[in-house]
């Protein structure tokens, strides 16, 4: 019977299409979507299975941890460091990379994730995700040191993430398009659901934490009060604000129906110039916002362009339709 074009066949008549593609990235793939079937059936049976709460421990950056965070994070790397594809991992929840086994061959690839993205939200049944980033082991056959990750994001040979809400979906690029799949829970497969996800240059929608209004440089207030006043203001429309505070959740909607995201700057503390962490959220987001004909930038630099200073880096991040972005780094470089 026909159920659709399965995730697994994708890949591999993507890997025939496209030059430089192999079995081992077709390999490693797979291999990544096991963990994301088992971390979104975690996420789902929560409370039933003792996996909501939290962990009683802190991440690297001091954040509390929830104890599906140390479950995804330890699914991920049970399912991938014995399969020969990779050179080394690294993830959000984990203070320095995590190194392959003695035994295992030492592939070809880095993978970069966070485990389980807007997971504060897991005891209150908001959508949540995996994120993860793919990069080329630069020396193929030995284990990947710190700098080996420090690539900027334009390197990236690979970006997705899964999303666990109404449904199990896995969004990915190979820097071909963004697709999307659905997973089928009866057979247990990932379907191709959103072939080429675009994003409209044009929106009426924006996603922005408003409480720290106060604290954002006067580019984006500018812009947000704008947007704000609608038909009275100088955009002479109306628009909508919309936000989960999962990013994963926001930027699939916007992949799916199109919108801004913004976790800009914030004053409070010179020290910390954003939220988000450039290698396991901002890269792996903005590779997929650009594939799918957005736009992604710190509100000064392009987020792709930027050459990693450390694993647990953060940065400001705006990206989406491509010209509310570009009306957003247009407002910064008349301030500064």
């Amino acid at each position: 019977m026909h159920i659709g074009t399965t995730l697994s066949q994708f890949i591999i008549e993507e890997t025939r299409l496209y030059p430089g593609a192999s079995g081992d990235f077709a390999g490693l793939l797979n291999d990544l979507t096991i963990s994301c079937k088992f971390i979104g059936a975690q996420v789902y049976r929560g409370a039933l299975v003792g996996a909501l709460g939290s962990a009683g421990t802190d991440n690297v950056q001091g954040e509390v941890q929830k104890k599906l965070d140390i479950i995804s994070n330890e699914a991920i790397l049970k399912s991938m460091d014995w399969t020969g594809h990779l050179a080394g991992m690294a993830s959000e929840e984990m203070d320095d990379p995590y190194p392959i086994p003695r035994n295992i061959p030492r592939g070809k690839y880095l993978l970069l994730f966070d485990p389980l993205d807007g997971s504060s939200n897991t005891d209150v049944g908001i959508s949540v995700g995996t994120i993860f980033s793919i990069l080329k082991a630069p020396v193929v056959g030995r284990d990947a040191e710190l700098a080996d990750f420090l690539q900027p994001g334009v390197e990236q040979v690979c970006a997705g993430y899964a999303l666990y809400g109404s449904s199990n979906m896995l969004v990915y690029s190979t820097g071909y398009g963004v697709n999307g799949f659905t997973l089928d829970p009866s057979i247990g497969e990932y379907i191709l659901t959103h072939n080429q996800m675009r994003i409209p240059e044009d929106t009426s929608e924006y996603a922005i934490n408003m409480s720290n209004h106060r604290h954002w440089q006067k580019p984006v207030q500018r812009y947000i009060d704008e947007l704000n006043q609608g038909t009275d203001g100088p955009r002479q429309r109306n628009f909508n604000m919309r936000w989960v505070g999962s990013m994963v959740a926001d930027v699939h909607r916007i992949l799916c129906r199109g919108g801004i995201f913004l976790y800009p700057f914030d004053q409070r503390d010179p020290k910390k110039p954003g939220k988000l962490r450039l290698l396991y959220e901002a890269n792996p987001m903005s590779y997929l916002v650009e594939q799918a004909g957005g736009a992604a930038s710190t509100g000064t630099t392009r987020i792709l362009d930027i050459v990693p200073q450390g694993l647990h880096q953060r940065i400001p991040v705006i990206l989406g339709a491509k010209n509310e972005v570009e009306r957003v780094v247009a407002y910064h470089q008349e301030s500064f």
